[in-house]
């Protein structure tokens, strides 16, 4: 039986030995580092002992200072003898001028990796960490232990290092132009203020600022007082930079905003933050700031694990372009969301109204099937019916209970937005904030089926007094109330699709909306040539101010109206098991299907769970479209929902206090804060 050879760290090698790793010797150097991080590397399934192992290995350095010697020399032999440049130019931060061919680039390189040059400091950093999820360990160990090991190690980057300065300004010098050049973009200086046009554009000022820093560095006479004047005058213009770029993002929560605009803002940020880091290195101080560099450290270890993501890159660079739609769905959610009875019982009415369109629809969707007509043209029509049907709900101010989660739910993460205040959020109103949201869902289901069921049998009843015969009745009949069986049908699972295309729709909305805005729409339309010579300008006006306010809306009605009329053929096309479920449509179908059976030939009890069914739909069509539009606001805002652990015990405790305030308002006994039903914030607090 042959043995395997035991593997010898190579750190542990050295100091049995008493041998010194030496600085010239880069690849023994490289072996010594890739064995010290493999003492701290936990195994792929216990990232949870990371803290272990690291603690551990840092006891272990302490108690052998040769170990801080062998390790601190094999650090500054790699620094020494390698390109560093495009490890700070380079390396999370994106180069391309375009999303797409970023995009492209990255997953040209994920199916064929790029070659790596052996002298670049990336290729000795992927040695190193090797594996695809190091910076996970990495990240969890978190900058303040990093910190520690960096300040035993004792880094820095001073005048002792000339060559490591001397690639420190080179990169601070080519980020410095990069940033300067995406300043010119038209994207940008058409939103830049008037206090920070030519000459005080901030972008174009640390160009300068940077060229003096290099050309004083690089002399021989230098005076640590003269550099720390420039790079201190740099820190301010850098400080510009970050706020213009914020002010350019302000701006867009009314102006929009394009995946172009986001991609160069995004670039522009990211540019900036490493030429902060690259300033520390490049200015007199005898010190490095052990914190910036310990990010950089972090950044560049999660970059090149992950710089061939397409995910990844997609996450951060239409991040803030969904914000955009998030946030306007968000604002237009507030208004579904109620907090008195007045509210309250204002929300059932308008879900009446709702109702009752909804009513007509359905009727005229089983007319249309008696016209037999082709599958294309059948889908055509009944997307034109479904599209007419929720267009005249939102022009009349009715409610259709199913429209509400996806602008619902972006209202609720608008509340977790740390962006928005200093102050981090206040998870007992938020906790009365969902039950809010509960009940004003329940009050619009209500609204809605109170109407739906006898509305449509009394137009079933009518039409059957004057035509002769039930619009719907026999085998046709009973199928219209099997398709709402939750066991004899999938009316569940095309309740989930629902869900999805009520969440599409939704952001679509979002998006189109955000084009009007940022494409100036509304003012181009006033001042079309030829609209203005056939127009009369407040008639022309009144066109522009619709279109301003209602575009986005009038959009997402008509994609969901799309949806719903395509999605049954398209399962008849292919021959798959795909269809849609609205709860709305399905109990209007249900009164029809009753009334064509007729009451003497119904069981009741498969009645009773064709009802249940029709109520587990909208179950379905909230959940998904809720969850989904939910993810959605929360990612894009950056928000995670693990640091409010809390939250989920706090509205446990208040649902199992009061649990009728999830159904319905009570009374306001303040009537100054009839936010929140006249409790302060006190009685919240006691209540859960």
């Amino acid at each position: 039986m042959i043995r395997r050879k035991k593997k010898v760290n190579l750190v542990k090698e050295f100091l049995n030995k008493g041998r010194t790793v030496s600085i010239k010797d880069r690849e023994e150097a490289l072996d010594y580092l890739v064995a010290f991080v493999g003492m701290i590397r936990p195994r792929l399934s216990e990232f949870e002992n990371a803290n272990k192992k690291f603690a551990e290995t840092l006891q272990f350095i302490n108690q052998q200072p040769s170990v801080l010697n062998n390790l601190r020399i094999a650090i500054m032999a790699q620094l020494i003898n390698s390109n560093l440049v495009p490890m700070l130019t380079e390396s999370g931060i994106t180069v391309s001028r375009g999303a797409g061919r970023e995009l492209y680039a990255r997953l040209k390189h994920k199916l064929l990796p790029a070659a790596q040059d052996p002298n670049d400091f990336l290729y000795l950093l992927n040695r190193i960490f090797f594996r695809h999820t190091d910076y996970e360990w990495v990240e969890q160990l978190g900058r303040e232990k990093w910190m520690h090991l960096f300040q035993l190690i004792g880094l820095s980057f001073s005048g002792n290092e000339p060559v490591i300065v001397k690639q420190a300004i080179l990169s601070l010098q080519i980020l410095s132009a990069r940033v300067a050049q995406l300043g010119w973009e038209n994207e940008i200086t058409h939103n830049i203020p008037a206090q920070w046009q030519p000459p005080n554009n901030p972008f174009a000022v640390q160009q300068h600022l940077v060229y003096q820093i290099k050309e004083l560095v690089l002399r021989q006479n230098k005076t640590r007082e003269a550099v720390r004047e420039l790079t201190a005058a740099l820190g301010e213009v850098l400080a510009h930079c970050f706020e213009l770029v914020q002010h350019i993002r302000n701006e867009t929560a009314e102006k929009g905003a394009s995946l172009s605009q986001t991609f160069i803002l995004f670039q522009i940020e990211q540019k900036l933050n490493r030429m902060s880091l690259l300033l520390d290195i490049a200015d007199a101080d005898e010190k490095i700031n052990l914190a910036r560099f310990a990010n950089l450290f972090i950044v560049v270890v999660r970059n090149e694990n992950r710089k061939n993501s397409i995910r990844e890159f997609l996450s951060q660079t239409t991040g803030y372009l969904a914000y955009q739609i998030a946030e306007h769905k968000g604002k237009k959610g507030s208004k579904y969301i109620t907090s008195t009875p007045l509210e309250y019982f204002q929300m059932i009415g308008s879900a009446m109204w709702g109702g009752l369109i909804i009513c007509f629809v359905a009727i005229f969707k089983n007319l249309l099937t008696l016209l037999h007509l082709a599958p294309f043209w059948s889908g055509f029509v009944y997307s034109i019916n479904y599209s007419l049907g929720f267009v005249a709900i939102e022009e009349t101010k009715a409610t259709l209970a199913t429209k509400q989660p996806a602008f619902t739910a972006s209202a609720v993460a608008s509340s977790l937005d740390a962006r928005k205040s200093d102050e981090p959020p206040n998870l007992y109103n938020l906790a009365v904030t969902v039950s809010e949201v509960s009940r004003s869902q329940i009050a619009s289901f209500i609204g809605n089926l109170i109407v739906v069921f006898p509305v449509t049998y009394l137009l079933a009843w009518l039409y059957d007094l004057a035509i002769g015969h039930p619009l719907v009745q026999g085998e046709k009949a009973a199928q219209l109330l099997q398709d709402q069986h939750p066991g004899y049908s999938l009316s569940l699972l095309y309740a989930c699709n629902t869900g999805f295309f009520l969440f599409l729709s939704g952001i679509i909305a979002g998006y189109v909306q955000n084009k009007i805005n940022y494409g100036r729409i509304g003012k181009r339309l006033t001042e079309h040539p030829v609209l203005r010579l056939s127009l009369p300008p407040n008639r022309l006006q009144k066109i522009a101010n619709y279109v301003n306010k209602n575009g986005g809306s009038l959009a997402g009605n008509i994609a969901l109206g799309i949806f719903l009329g395509t999605a049954g053929i398209l399962g008849k096309i292919f021959g798959i098991p795909f269809d849609i479920r609205h709860i709305t449509i399905s109990a209007a179908n249900t009164s029809l299907g009753v009334y064509g059976v007729g009451w003497a030939h119904l069981n009741y009890r498969y009645l009773a769970n064709v009802v249940v069914g029709v109520l587990g739909i909208g179950f379905f069509n909230f959940l998904v479209s809720f969850s989904l539009a939910f993810i959605v606001a929360v990612r894009s805002r950056g928000i995670r929902l693990k640091d409010y652990p809390g939250f989920l015990r706090i509205l446990w405790k208040y649902f199992r206090n009061h649990p009728l305030d999830f159904i319905r308002p009570r009374k306001s006994r303040n009537r100054r804060d009839p936010g929140r039903n006249g409790r302060s914030e006190t009685d919240i607090k006691e209540s859960v």
